[in-house]
């Protein structure tokens, strides 16, 4: 996956999130629903911001961006921790 397929993928996950808050104000969504659907699209939101990092590192370090790889859930979750 290159940049703008990994930032092409990002809008898609931001579009998710806002039409599930919709949902949920339309009451087409209970909040348990909205929060755990929410919850698998931030993470898959950083995973995309992590690889595009990843990407971007690589490519002002020299290496090679398509090295890169998506990173476990909880490996990048972890990061605030």
């Amino acid at each position: 996956m290159d940049d703008e397929q990994i930032l092409t993928k990002i809008n898609d996950y931001v579009a998710e999130e806002q039409e599930l808050r919709g949902r949920l104000q339309r009451g087409e969504l209970s909040q348990a629903e909205e929060q755990e659907r929410l919850r698998r699209v931030e993470v898959a939101l950083d995973q995309c911001w992590d690889l595009l990092r990843q990407r971007r590192a690589r490519k002002d370090a020299g290496e090679n961006p398509a090295e890169a790889q998506v990173r476990p859930a909880g490996e990048v979750e972890g990061y605030l921790q």
